[in-house]
């Protein structure tokens, strides 16, 4: 198939702290590639955070992850030491927040519920 989204890639200041935040709230697994790279597999699609100390999170697209239970994530995402940028907030087809990770990379989790 072509014309699809195949990986993206996240800036990480430090890894150890994003693959724990990402392990414990959504579950992904990673691997390393040396002490500055590491993927990650969702049980859908592939990605990686490249260890950058300087970055600037703002402008990068906003990647949308599913989840049924939209105000349990929430509490699970700020417990992990995520940021809630924008509260739940409706839209057609569903309900969605937006949040940083402990990075400052922002992300957003919908649900069709």
């Amino acid at each position: 198939m072509r014309n699809h989204i195949d990986y993206i890639e996240f800036p990480a200041k430090d890894l150890k702290k994003i693959k724990a935040f990402y392990s414990q709230v959504f579950q992904w697994e990673f691997t390393d590639h040396g002490p500055d790279y590491s993927s990650f597999d969702d049980g859908k699609l592939k990605g990686g955070f490249a260890r950058q100390d300087n970055f600037i999170p703002a402008g990068r697209p906003l990647v949308v992850i599913y989840h049924p239970e939209l105000e349990a994530k929430l509490q699970q995402i700020e417990a992990e030491g995520g940021r809630i940028i924008a509260p739940i907030f409706s839209f057609p087809g569903g309900r969605r927040f937006h949040f940083a990770d402990p990075d400052g990379n922002m992300l957003a989790v919908w649900s069709d519920k």
